[in-house]
C-alpha cells in the first residue's frame, strides 16, 4: 500500500496553502469590488455635485448649511451605494436625504434664526414662475415652514413635477399640492403684490 508522499504533515501543509490562496483570492475580489464602487461613486459625485449643491443651497438658505447638507447626503449615499439598484434614481435619493436632514434641522430651536441672503448659485435651472424676480422673492421663500419650502424649492426652482416631488418627499401627490398651495398663499401674504408668485394657468383665469 502506497502512502501519500510526505505523510500527513505535507498533506496538511498543502491544504493550508490552498486555504491561503483562496483567502487571498477573496480579499483581492473584495478589494476590486470596493475599487469599482469607489470609482462609480466618485464619477457620480463629480458629475452631479454642482446641480445637487444648488438644491442644498435652496433648502438650507446659506452656503455653510448647503455644504453640510450635501456632504451628509453623499456620505449616506456612499454607505447605501450597493443597495441603490436604480442608478437613474440617485438624484432623487440624494434630494430625499437632504430634505429630511434639513427638515430635522429646522425643528431645532437654533435653526429658527434668520439667515442672511447670499447670491444664488448660477448653476442649474432658473425659476420660470416668478417673472424674473427670483432674487427679490427668494428672501420671502426663506421664511416658509420647512416642508412648504421644500415643495417650493423642488417645484419652482428645481422644476420637478408633482409626481417627482411626491417620490422625493415620500408623500402623496395630494400632499404636494396642498403644501404648495399653502406656501403660495403664504408668499402672497408676505410679499409685495409686485412679487406675488403665480401658478401655471393663472394668466388664463
Amino acid at each position: 500500500m502506497t502512502l501519500i508522499e510526505g505523510g500527513p504533515e505535507k498533506q496538511m501543509g498543502s491544504q493550508d496553502q490552498r486555504s491561503d490562496r483562496a483567502a487571498d483570492g477573496t480579499a483581492d475580489g473584495a478589494a476590486d469590488s470596493r475599487a469599482d464602487k469607489d470609482a462609480d461613486f466618485s464619477a457620480y459625485m463629480s458629475a452631479r455635485q454642482a446641480a445637487l449643491y444648488r438644491t442644498a443651497y435652496l433648502l438650507a438658505g446659506d452656503h455653510a448649511g448647503a455644504e453640510d447638507l450635501l456632504q451628509n447626503a453623499f456620505a449616506k449615499l456612499y454607505l447605501s451605494w450597493d443597495r441603490v439598484r436604480d442608478r437613474e434614481a440617485l438624484d432623487g435619493y440624494v434630494r430625499r436625504i437632504m430634505v429630511n436632514e434639513n427638515n430635522s434641522l429646522w425643528r431645532r430651536a437654533w435653526k429658527r434664526r434668520e439667515h442672511s441672503t447670499d447670491v444664488l448659485p448660477e448653476t442649474g435651472t432658473v425659476d420660470t414662475y416668478d417673472d424674473g424676480m427670483g432674487g427679490a422673492l427668494w428672501s420671502f421663500v426663506q421664511t416658509l415652514p420647512a416642508k412648504q419650502r421644500s415643495v417650493i424649492v423642488l417645484r419652482y426652482y428645481e422644476q420637478l413635477s408633482e409626481a417627482e416631488i411626491a417620490d422625493v418627499l415620500g408623500v402623496s401627490v395630494g400632499t404636494v399640492k396642498s403644501q404648495a398651495s399653502r406656501a403660495l398663499a403664504g408668499l402672497r401674504a408676505r410679499a409685495p403684490r409686485s412679487l406675488h408668485p403665480h401658478e401655471p394657468g393663472d394668466d388664463a383665469r
